[in-house]
């Protein structure tokens, strides 16, 4: 078995949420830690971690990420390997990202190119969203990438295939959260009461309406609230009621009208049920905007070596704060084919492990591709 899909069932088995990626962290450093350490720097940032492989006659700075954090999900995959840490599950893959990510060091730490390496493990990823705050850091600023890449495993691709695109590929993000206080009652004297259950359903219509009449339908935008609390027992009228769910948008024009319409909305339902409404809008993530031209390159790059398959794919709603180290720095991110039934964020996401070493491989060549030749040092 490669070491390297050894690596990610060591990882799987210990998913941990954003910022509290501890033994993920210890496990990392414990890895680096048996490379050779004579072109390597490694810095913690919170519970991540910056490693430095100091190139031979370095002109630039590729850099290159990988999330760490789980998800709060209880596994059901039945895995021998299956996470010990109830209710948390790595449902994103990225104990792929961290194990793909080891297996470049380890190259390049073995096998040093011209120019300097900036490995980024980045917590947080699922939330509250790591990718901003690591970005301001001051081990960033003075690492600071010329560029930078970063995949994500796509269950839906069967294994050997990339899929990619020139521009937007993923879409502009933010948590929704809404809570309404009224007057709880007795069910038996609604009208003495302020029931927020019914304030709750009508809310839940009307957002759907701003997707249907506010947004340019040649445009793309999603609300789900996916998790509605309210009440304590069957007889009793809800004096609270808790909406909890997403914002998507292709542009961020839309995200800001999508923003005001809820706030609209809510101030609707405020004054129509007379009651209490406050909104959060959480974690929002940036849009993940491909640089085109280091993209056309990689495409081509990709599709001439034998095992790759390359494909031009759509843009998709998927929310990645990535798109944070893209407004920034010039790069990219690739959909990486796992060929899995079930699909992100699923209790039974179980990928094809095969498709590790080739992804190895593929980055091993075109970083050192893109370092360019060093026998002349």
């Amino acid at each position: 078995m490669n070491s390297f899909i050894g690596i990610r069932r060591d990882l799987h088995r210990i998913p941990e949420l954003g910022f509290q990626e501890y033994k993920t962290q210890e496990y990392l450093l414990n890895y680096l830690a048996g490379l050779p350490q004579d072109r390597l720097t490694v810095q913690k940032w919170r519970t991540g971690l910056f490693v430095k492989i100091h190139g031979l006659n370095p002109k630039k700075v590729i850099g290159y990420r990988a999330d760490i954090d789980g998800l709060p999900i209880q596994e059901e995959t039945g895995y021998p390997y299956s996470s010990i840490h109830p209710g948390n599950m790595h449902a994103c893959g990225h104990d792929f990202h961290m194990s793909i990510a080891l297996g470049l060091v380890e190259n390049f730490a073995e096998n040093p190119i011209g120019d300097d390496l900036l490995f980024i493990f980045q917590p947080a990823e699922e939330g509250p969203g790591g990718a901003e705050p690591m970005l301001k850091s001051e081990i960033m600023r003075e690492w600071l990438p010329d560029m930078i890449v970063a995949l994500h495993i796509a269950p839906e691709y069967p294994v050997g295939t990339i899929a990619l695109k020139e521009g937007l590929l993923f879409a502009n993000t933010s948590e929704l959260f809404i809570d309404l206080k009224g007057k709880g009652g007795h069910a038996a004297f609604p009208h003495q009461a302020n029931d927020m259950v019914v304030a709750a359903c009508n809310l839940v219509s009307q957002l759907q309406t701003i997707i249907s009449r506010n947004v340019d339908p040649l445009d793309s935008a999603v609300i789900t609230i996916g998790k509605i609390t309210g009440g304590t027992v069957q007889n009793v009228i809800a004096e609270r009621a808790r909406l909890e769910g997403t914002i998507r948008t292709l542009s961020p024009e839309s995200m800001k009208t999508v923003k005001r319409r809820i706030e609209a909305v809510v101030n609707g339902i405020k004054t129509g049920f007379e009651c209490e409404a406050a909104i959060d809008y959480g974690s929002m993530y940036h849009q993940v905007f491909n640089d085109p031209a280091l993209t056309s390159e990689f495409f081509n790059f990709a599709a001439s070596l034998k095992e790759i398959e390359a494909i031009r794919c759509r843009e998709a709603m998927t929310g990645e704060d990535f798109g944070y180290m893209l407004k920034e720095i010039p790069g990219f991110m690739f959909w990486l084919g796992v060929n899995s039934p079930n699909g992100l964020h699923h209790s039974r996401l179980m990928p094809d492990e095969e498709a590790i070493p080739i992804a190895i491989r593929l980055l091993s060549q075109y970083i050192s591709f893109k370092s360019g030749p060093t026998d002349s040092l």
